[in-house]
């Protein structure tokens, strides 16, 4: 059984930076492509950021291009997404996922396993 934990989520106020670690459990983390998805209060889950599986493919949402970096340690079994210049609108409950394939995707529903979030808020 795959599961994925979210940590590092906090308050934190706008132009400050968060780092955000999902731990993986199971022995082939590195086989898989992840991501990175979020949903603010009375919103849809969105995408935030993926990364495939060596790592060396990443692709991110507009609102958030320039400003988060995802990336993996496939040692670790852990992914993380650095944000910086965070803003208002950043606020929201952060989910990290995995898919059953190895190349990226912005499409929630083709991830299979999701971990539980971590809220993020950022305050003015």
């Amino acid at each position: 059984q795959v599961q994925l934990v979210e940590s590092g989520g906090g308050l934190v106020q706008a132009g400050g930076s968060l780092r955000l670690s999902c731990a993986a459990s199971g022995r082939t983390f590195g086989n898989y492509a992840m991501g990175w998805f979020r949903q603010a209060p009375g919103k849809e889950r969105e995408f935030v950021a993926t990364i495939n599986w060596t790592g060396g493919t990443t692709t991110y949402a507009d609102s958030v291009k320039g400003r988060f970096t995802i990336s993996r340690d496939n040692v670790k079994n852990t992914m993380y997404l650095q944000m910086s210049s965070l803003k208002t609108e950043d606020t929201a409950v952060y989910y990290c996922a995995r898919r059953l394939r190895s190349g990226t995707s912005r499409m929630a529903g083709e991830y299979e396993y999701w971990g539980r979030g971590t809220q993020v808020t950022v305050s003015s």
